[in-house]
């Protein structure tokens, strides 16, 4: 057979890792309005069987992901989600810190052999256009130096409106994890295609 096949219920399932902060984990939501809950279910809607873990930490940092890496991807992961960054823009670490722990996580996954999908972060207008540059950076550049993929802004449609906002201003509703849920989709599609093809599967 050539070419990319469909992935289908009949193939072997695949894991893939949500390695994140609240917006991953949940922050607000019950375990079926999450993040890796509704990604499950739109790729089940598409007869796509994937398992989909929740690492996601509140509060945590690039940094604080780096930490907790080996036991928070097992070894039958075939791809991650990273969405990381958050927190160190909120807290206004230096971005050469979460550069390297970014380059780091992802650059540790690939030796494993794992496909990783890199969730862009933007910093706020008011932290500065310097720093908001460097910070976007981050994201793109890892993608490109470890070969990964890139999704440019996980909050895209999202962060700026009120109806798809907690009232923190921060997190997303359920209806807010829908936008993003859709709007990630295609790219999850092709990081399962991806580990497919990484795993000899």
């Amino acid at each position: 057979m050539t070419g990319a096949s469909p992935v289908t219920a009949q193939e072997r399932q695949v894991k893939i890792v949500a390695l994140g902060d609240s917006l991953t984990a949940g922050y607000g939501l019950s375990a079926s309005e999450t993040f890796p809950a509704k990604l499950a279910l739109a790729l089940k809607s598409k007869d796509i069987e994937a398992e989909i873990v929740n690492a996601g930490v509140g509060g945590d940092t690039a940094t604080g992901g780096l930490e907790r890496l080996d036991w928070s991807v097992p070894q039958d992961t075939d791809a991650v989600i990273l969405e990381l960054g958050a927190n160190d823009m909120l807290r206004g670490l230096d971005p050469k810190i979460t550069r390297a722990a970014i380059g780091t996580i992802v650059r540790k996954l690939r030796q494993r052999r794992i496909v990783v999908l890199i969730c862009g972060m933007l910093a706020p207008p008011n932290m500065g256009e310097e720093y908001g540059m460097a910070f976007k950076l981050i994201f793109a550049d890892a993608a490109v130096a470890y070969g990964a993929m890139y999704y440019p802004f996980f909050l895209e449609g999202v962060a700026a409106n009120t109806k798809l906002i907690q009232r923190d201003g921060l997190h997303p509703t359920a209806a807010g994890v829908d936008r993003i849920v859709s709007n990630i989709l295609p790219s999850v599609e092709q990081l399962i295609v991806w580990s497919k093809t990484e795993r000899g599967s």
